[in-house]
């Protein structure tokens, strides 16, 4: 039985059946999970039913595609309603997110996750480390060996560690500060997560999900949507863990974990409009945008892991502003192939997709969310109108911005831990030369020269063969000396790396769609002499390196949980690599960090007393955001202008 084809449930329906379960149903839970997932399921209309056995069966009843109460999961055992059944199939269901309806839904589309060895001088790092902007580089540089943390706000050193004092409060409807509940619900939050780390993806089954989706609920009750959605995703995120879904990866529950501990913190600890960010919204505000003349750029073909297809356009403002008209919603790679000729769902606008990429619109009453995507609202009114090239204003400017000052702000849109409101692009608009391919562990890519002699990697966006985009990749690597205009979206790496997306013709006249439009060799210029060159020298910022050794480390936590972190032995030969290369303050979080897991306290009869989960939990936590925090720092030193190039 797929999980998709069960209807969502709420966090707290499932929450309610796993503790009403008696101790011994609990502890067969996880196991009824598994036996409940090989069962064949049938749906009508509004209810999916399971068959529990040759005699037995399960039904969820689900109006409105959401089962919202407890009594809308029935069986037809014995022990009914007090068996595991019910309890089983809504661990299996998606959790639903039951945030209020979007104000103004443009389309279908789907949101598209210092040597200090003292632990209480460790502790600190987490609130330093988890705002640190990344233009600050602790590993920028193997000779500059000033900490990161060192170089942050005395406000940004209140940020991601674990629960702190509660600060005093002048009212409890004070907008200033959080109010007692939400310190509760936050304090709620922060105790399932740390049991998550705990116990590891292998030791985190229905019991410990049901927590955190317990909390979840009651965050949202006490209006902290983004974190009671950082919970939900890290209940998502275990659930296909253990699933073995094929597009699970660690390092997206690293960062779940991390957002949803992060924000649970700072509720207790911010105040004012850092208080407004983290408590978050629970809907998407289209906001009034007046008129706007819009022009095209491109479109991209968008296909998900949970099966969803369909194409966003890009379109730019005179202002230089970018928007986005997407539609997507379930049928993959074929849908987004048959939406892209499909017309734009945007006032009485007759253009398609494809079209509209390549044209303008003149729109009235818009409504525009904080990421850009413009509203399908009845007042909104939008009439096709002359489109402008890439050469030519307002277009053109986007182009002239240096690369290094659109990656820098293409990193603040991308980070892992992100305000979700900040909106901004990861898209990167550079003038360059090809160079022809060049292999990587991971395959290969198109090597490209932008502006300052910046050696640029060219990946591709899918590997879907019915896309264009490998095909259009292959055809240019095999034509070195090119010069192309392109747009290509931002890899955060130690080296300049974008999923290109689309490029201005070879020819010269017009652009390409690299998902949709497939170039010919025709199209290509005759290179006037073979070009065969080498793969960028290393010796970057982030060419080499150590930082991997404390972000394993963090990863290694999730799968098996803190005993298994402590049982990892000494770590010095790597602490001591790690300061080699100017990396002081990490090295001392994967010093603190592995004593924590290891460190187990007996009482006067030499029994073993519970692990400090809180404590470990604070270690990890600044470990994972000080490991992003310099990885994006990496990333930005990477697009500056090499020396020949500045010449």
């Amino acid at each position: 039985m797929n999980a998709d084809r069960l209807p969502p449930v709420a966090p707290e329906v499932t929450a309610t059946l796993v503790e009403n379960l008696s101790p011994r149903l609990r502890k067969r839970l996880d196991a009824a999970v598994t036996k409940l997932g090989a069962r064949t399921t049938r749906r009508d209309g509004d209810t999916v039913t399971i068959e529990v056995d040759d005699e037995t069966e399960l039904r969820l009843h689900a109006p409105g595609g959401v089962v919202a109460t407890t009594d809308a999961i029935t069986c037809g055992c014995l022990l009914a309603p007090a068996c595991v059944h019910r309890a089983a199939a809504a661990c299996a269901a998606p959790a639903a997110d039951l945030a209020p309806e979007l104000v103004d839904r443009p389309t279908a589309e789907v949101p598209d996750l210092a040597s200090a060895t003292d632990p209480a001088s460790v502790t600190d790092l987490a609130s330093a480390s988890a705002t640190a902007p990344a233009s600050e580089t602790d590993a920028a540089s193997a000779t500059d060996r000033t900490p990161v943390t060192d170089r942050t706000s005395a406000t940004d050193r209140t940020s991601e560690t674990g629960p702190a004092p509660t600060p005093a409060l002048d009212s409890a409807s004070s907008p200033e500060v959080a109010s007692p509940d939400q310190r509760a619900a936050a304090d709620a939050l922060w105790s399932a997560g740390a049991a998550v780390l705990e116990a590891g993806v292998d030791g985190a089954g229905a019991v410990t999900q049901s927590a955190l989706l317990r909390a979840a609920h009651t965050a949202r009750l006490r209006q902290l949507p983004r974190a009671s959605g950082a919970a939900l995703s890290v209940v998502t995120l275990l659930r296909a863990a253990r699933a073995g879904d094929p597009s699970y990866r660690t390092a997206d529950l690293v960062t779940a974990l991390a957002e949803l501990l992060g924000t649970a913190h700072r509720v207790g600890t911010s105040s004012g409009a850092e208080l407004a960010a983290v408590r978050g919204r629970a809907r998407r505000p289209y906001s009034p945008d007046g008129s706007l003349r819009l022009y095209g750029l491109f479109t991209e073909p968008v296909v998900t892991d949970s099966g969803h297809g369909g194409v966003r356009t890009w379109v730019a403002g005179s202002d230089g502003r970018l928007f986005t008209v997407g539609d997507v919603a379930p049928g993959g790679v074929g849908r987004a192939l048959g939406v892209a000729d499909r017309a734009v769902r945007l006032g009485d606008s007759a253009l398609t997709h494809r079209e509209l990429g390549r044209a303008g619109l003149a729109v009235a009453g818009a409504t525009v969310s904080p990421d850009g995507r413009l509203g399908a609202g009845k007042g909104v009114k939008a009439v096709t109108a002359r489109g402008a090239a890439w050469t030519e204003p307002p277009l053109a400017a986007l182009w002239e911005t240096p690369p290094s000052e659109q990656a820098a702000r293409a990193l603040r849109s991308t980070s892992r831990y992100a305000d979700p409101d900040g909106g901004g692009s990861d898209l990167l608009f550079l003038d360059v030369e090809l160079l022809g391919a060049v292999r990587e562990s991971g395959g290969s890519c198109l090597l490209a020269r932008c502006e300052g002699g910046v050696p640029v990697r060219l990946t591709v966006a899918d590997d879907d063969p019915a896309l264009a985009h490998r095909d259009n990749v292959t055809l240019l690597a095999a034509a070195p000396g090119t010069r192309l205009r392109i747009i290509g979206r931002l890899v955060p790496a130690p080296h300049p790396r974008l999923t290109l997306l689309a490029c201005s013709h070879p020819s010269g006249e017009g652009t390409v769609d690299l998902g949709f439009d497939r170039l010919r060799r025709a199209d290509l210029p005759d290179p006037t002499a073979p070009v065969h060159p080498a793969p960028p020298r290393p010796g970057g910022t982030g060419a080499h390196s150590p930082l991997y050794l404390l972000e394993r480390r963090v990863e290694q936590t999730v799968p098996a949980g803190r005993a298994a972190l402590g049982m990892l032995g000494d770590v010095t030969a790597e602490t001591r690599r790690i300061r080699r290369a100017g990396l002081p303050t990490a090295a001392g979080l994967l010093t603190a960090l592995c004593a924590s897991a290891a460190r187990r306290d007996r009482d006067l009869f030499g029994r073993l007393l519970p692990a400090d989960t809180d404590g470990f939990a604070t270690h990890w936590l600044a470990a994972a955001r000080y490991t992003a925090a310099v990885a994006e720092s990496l990333c930005s030193a990477a697009w500056e202008p090499t020396q020949e190039g500045a010449r």
